[in-house]
């Protein structure tokens, strides 16, 4: 997609690449040469509605599941034509590691999850025995058999009859019944959470399972050491293998756990009681289509999207609901050079094939009432990371100080981001413990409807820098009135101590968290304040405030206070801030640093700020760059890789720049320029390495386009810097 648009454009890069032998060569021209470059590739990738198109995926899971959901409602053969099924085989295939299992997600070993739930999508798209399965299967049976998969492959595996509900622990849909004041209620936890586990307590209440065809037969034999009919599931509903076990049960789990699976589940299933199931069920299914309809149909995450379209069609088959959920399907599949994949959230891209078959879908699935609307120019938005990734686009721009060359570009942009500003809050949302959308950004577009603090925030501060331009530029500012909305909805966002979280205020205790069943997911219950949501409020509100003093001046100037005391107190001993959102610790100090220094700090005037300096030297490599592993999430400390990374490089390059590196001794800045100029490909972009993507601790995907934007946010604002200093 990403050749496509430039080939469309015809752009030739024609200023030579120029690489620097040692620091002293990195002068204010080879900078610029290399800005140049990097930016007319980039803007050649621009799609005509002003977003960038990206590979957002790297999770081993996505595309199982949207298989699964697709096999149960019988409609793989209608959704998928022979090309959609060789190129997602073709991804399973490249990405099975060398033992012959898979991991849940392309970075890290093998897990059962993963194993057990790509080998059973092979054999879905009528994979037959080859190499590849046969070492599959033998890693599946080497490491405990299917018996041993976690929490939600057991409840993935029950829904397509390859494991029995009776190996569940319970996951009781009467929980959406208890009143809401109470902290274990579940419209209290993080939003993913909540939307994932509501449709699988529909499933676990109504024991659903999907057709058993002679495959699920065949696949039945195939992934355990026994006989299907002698598995002891009440031995196997504890068991979980040690390459997935990152949160073992604690005693008060257990206790839970029994206490639910012997005495609770038996009493709801009984007469007269069963009767609370049936209105639970029918109060789930409520908030389903709630969800669906609030998000047109792709969900908060492909997970909850592929849970959700298994209960509308267990609810009718010949659904309008289920109608709609089939062409959005395709909104997360991304066809790379290593095959079809599905993306961690929706995808960012235009993708014509799937615009044809949704048309199928509607000739074949007539809805009633229902209008899908395709623009003669094909244009049409689909989720993704785009609202999030082009807002740090924009910023990257603008510090290059070339905004006069590029500024066709940037006026697409600009109008992209007015177009994905949420108008309007969702009817009836405190009733389905939605948050406030109305002035929101969404991580992708306006159809998705969740709104996020940080992406909210950065969508902001972009659009602050844009009004600073010329209209004939950059094209006509947003009006002030939206921008009222934005800081209105930011401030909504503000914890009691003043922190911001993701998609909601935290609504309950971390207490909770000893209850995370999930088995391989950490910190799934409770949407934690972050330092990089904080730190991205504060900036645009200080932002905000510069341009528009008088629009709740007190409530802003008390959220900063409490935000950058928040960042303060969160930094470690070592100088580094944990970062919960990226890869790791160069991400969480980038974003630690640049809340200070927008509050007022100095180097001169804050220890912690100093500390953070110090910390980022002392982790720069020899060759000039930074490179961090996923491992420093898992460890909670930094692990070192074993060469430089472009976004680490440029992540820890921004921070030392806004804490006044360049002032002091630019000697590590011209050091770690040479080394990404050195990095910079022929056609002007930056390589694709490691996923920098990451999300509790536990799960690390990738951002299509922070390969280029922040090396270019970085050397343009390190030239910038040299420029003023001069």
């Amino acid at each position: 997609m990403r050749m496509q648009y430039a080939k469309q454009k015809h752009l030739q890069v024609d200023l030579p690449a120029i690489k620097p032998v040692d620091s002293a060569e990195v002068t204010e021209e080879t900078i610029l040469t290399s800005l140049r470059r990097a930016l007319s590739q980039h803007s050649s990738l621009q799609a005509h509605d002003g977003h960038w198109a990206g590979d957002f995926s790297g999770l081993m899971f996505i595309m199982p599941i949207l298989i699964f959901a697709l096999h149960v409602t019988g409609t793989l053969d209608t959704v998928l034509s022979t090309e959609h099924r060789r190129e997602i085989c073709r991804y399973i295939y490249n990405h099975q590691n060398e033992d012959g299992g898979w991991g849940t997600q392309v970075l890290g070993p093998s897990t059962m999850f993963g194993s057990c739930l790509n080998y059973v999508t092979l054999r879905l798209l009528d994979e037959v025995d080859n190499n590849a399965l046969t070492k599959g299967r033998a890693w599946i049976l080497s490491h405990g058999s299917a018996a041993a998969i976690p929490q939600w492959g057991k409840i993935w595996l029950s829904v397509v009859g390859l494991y029995e509900w009776s190996g569940n622990n319970s996951i009781i849909p009467e929980l959406w019944l208890v009143p809401h004041f109470l902290p274990i209620h579940p419209g209290r936890f993080w939003c993913f959470c909540r939307l994932v586990y509501m449709p699988m307590s529909y499933l676990y209440g109504k024991k659903f399972v999907g057709p058993i065809t002679p495959t699920i037969l065949a696949i039945r034999e195939e992934v355990y050491s026994v006989p299907y009919h002698e598995i002891d599931w009440n031995k196997a509903r504890d068991a979980c293998a040690k390459e997935d076990l990152r949160y073992p049960r604690s005693l008060l789990q257990n206790v839970i756990w029994t206490c639910l699976n012997k005495f609770v589940e038996p009493i709801l299933n009984c007469w007269p009681v069963n009767k609370l199931r049936d209105i639970a069920l029918k109060n789930l299914m409520k908030h389903i289509h709630y969800e669906d309809k609030s998000t047109k149909y792709i969900g908060v995450c492909p997970i909850n999207k592929a849970l959700d379209m298994i209960c509308c069609w267990i609810e009718d088959p010949n659904s309008d609901a289920l109608k709609l959920h089939l062409p959005r399907i395709y909104d997360y599949l991304w066809l790379a050079e290593d095959g079809m994949k599905a993306q961690s959230d929706s995808r960012s891209h235009h993708f014509i094939l799937p615009l044809l078959l949704a048309d199928f879908l509607f000739v074949h699935f007539p809805c009633p009432g229902y209008s899908f609307t395709i623009e003669t120019n094909w244009k049409i938005v689909y989720d993704g990371c785009q609202s999030w990734e082009i807002a740090f686009i924009v910023q990257a721009y603008f510090s290059t100080d070339l905004v006069n060359e590029f500024g066709p570009t940037l006026r697409n942009a600009h109008e992209f981001i007015k177009s994905s500003q949420v108008l309007e809050n969702h009817p009836d949302s405190e009733t389905y413990y939605r948050h406030r959308s109305k002035g929101s950004w969404t991580l992708s577009t306006a159809d998705n409807g969740w709104s996020v603090s940080d992406c909210t925030a950065e969508a902001l501060k972009a659009l602050l820098l844009l009004s600073k331009f010329s209209p004939n530029l950059v094209g006509d500012p947003i009006k002030g009135e939206r921008l009222y909305d934005a800081v209105d909805c930011l401030l909504s966002f503000m914890n009691k101590d003043g922190t911001f979280s993701t998609y909601e205020c935290k609504r309950t205790t971390s207490l909770l968290e000893v209850l995370n069943p999930s088995e391989t997911f950490l910190n799934i219950i409770v949407d934690y304040p972050s330092v990089e949501c904080t730190s991205s409020v504060l900036q645009a509100l200080i932002m905000f405030k510069e341009l528009y003093p008088g629009y709740r001046k007190e409530e802003i100037a008390k959220c900063v206070k409490n935000a950058s005391k928040f960042i303060e107190d969160k930094q470690r001993k070592d100088g580094s801030w944990f970062g919960t959102w990226g890869i790791c610790f160069t991400y969480g100090t980038f974003f630690g640093v640049k809340g200070l220094i927008a509050s007022g700090r100095t180097y001169e005037n804050s220890t912690s700020l100093r500390k953070a300096c110090n910390f980022l030297l002392s982790k720069q490599l020899s060759t000039g760059g930074w490179g961090e592993t996923y491992l420093s999430c898992e460890t909670e400390a930094y692990v070192e890789a074993t060469g430089p990374h472009a976004v680490n490089t440029a992540w820890a390059m921004l921070a030392l720049i806004y804490a006044g590196q360049v002032e002091r001794d630019p000697a590590p800045l011209y050091h770690a320029a040479k080394e990404l100029i050195n990095m910079q490909l022929e056609t002007g972009e930056f390589p694709q390495q490691e996923h920098v993507g990451c999300s509790n601790c536990s799960i690390y995907f990738n951002y299509g386009n922070y390969r280029n934007l922040f090396p270019i946010w970085a050397l343009g604002e390190f030239r910038r810097r040299l420029l003023a200093k001069n």
